[in-house]
């Protein structure tokens, strides 16, 4: 870009509005695997319960499983997208463009701001472990060897570290950490029963150590210091497979 590059201001001159939408990754990615038509799926504006209801549909076919070559070819991604809204809070924001030529272009003021979120279901809950487990593997690799390695290391059958950490274990009765995403298992279907746990409950299910498992809900959980459930731990918003206590009361008091 040339330090002195002139920008285009017909957006302003036509008092033009942008929306400035925060959107899940793999929806992004989707998107860009689209026919060269464009078409991604649709904006849908209405009113729900008296207040503005704005979601986003995906085309059904982007929605398909292995449409953009996931690992996993069964997976299949949410298609309804509800927006949540936000204020632009007094802030001055723009959207800019830039073409071939570098020739930078304001596209617009934004006048609103949202988050695509998508419904939380059994898809999207299978896509949640799998980028977990994604993100889990370990960045190096194995690798076969052709010929034998001759060094003075000679192959046992248990080294003397995990026979002496079996003993403790039995000795001691302490409990050891498992897989990662084992414990990830056990905890996503306990919190599909009740939705708030205090911590000795969380090791008594998963036979855990308590730093450990602090480690893992600090990824996947919130902890509530105050309120009617203090002390207790609950997922995150995009882990939950329920409506939270608050949407549960806004809808008893609308219903009533």
């Amino acid at each position: 870009m040339a330090d002195k590059a002139e920008v285009n201001l017909t957006g302003v001159k036509q008092s033009k509005g942008v929306w400035l939408v925060k959107v899940p990754k793999y929806l992004s990615q989707r998107w860009d695997k689209a026919t060269e038509k464009g078409e991604v799926g649709k904006i849908t504006i209405g009113k729900k319960q008296g207040k503005t209801d704005v979601r986003f549909t995906l085309k059904e076919e982007l929605t398909a499983p292995g449409a953009v070559g996931e690992k996993d070819a069964s997976l299949q991604v949410p298609r309804e997208h509800p927006f949540t809204m936000h204020t632009v809070g007094g802030q001055t924001m723009a959207v800019f463009s830039q073409s071939d030529t570098d020739g930078i272009s304001l596209e617009g003021m934004v006048v609103h701001r949202a988050e695509c979120r998508p419904v939380v279901n059994e898809d999207y809950m299978r896509l949640k472990k799998l980028q977990l487990k994604e993100s889990m593997k370990p960045q190096r690799l194995s690798q076969q060897l052709e010929k034998a390695v001759t060094t003075i290391f000679k192959p046992v059958a248990n080294h003397d570290f995990n026979l002496e950490h079996e003993k403790k274990k039995k000795s001691e009765g302490k409990m050891v950490r498992a897989e990662r995403q084992l414990v990830l298992d056990m905890l996503f279907s306990a919190f599909e029963k009740h939705q708030y746990y205090n911590i000795k409950d969380l090791v008594d299910i998963t036979q855990q150590p308590v730093t450990y498992l602090k480690e893992i809900m600090r990824d996947i959980g919130t902890y509530n210091s105050k309120g009617a459930h203090k002390s207790t731990w609950e997922l995150k918003p995009e882990y939950r497979h329920y409506q939270s206590a608050e949407e549960e009361e806004k809808e008893e008091m609308q219903t009533a």
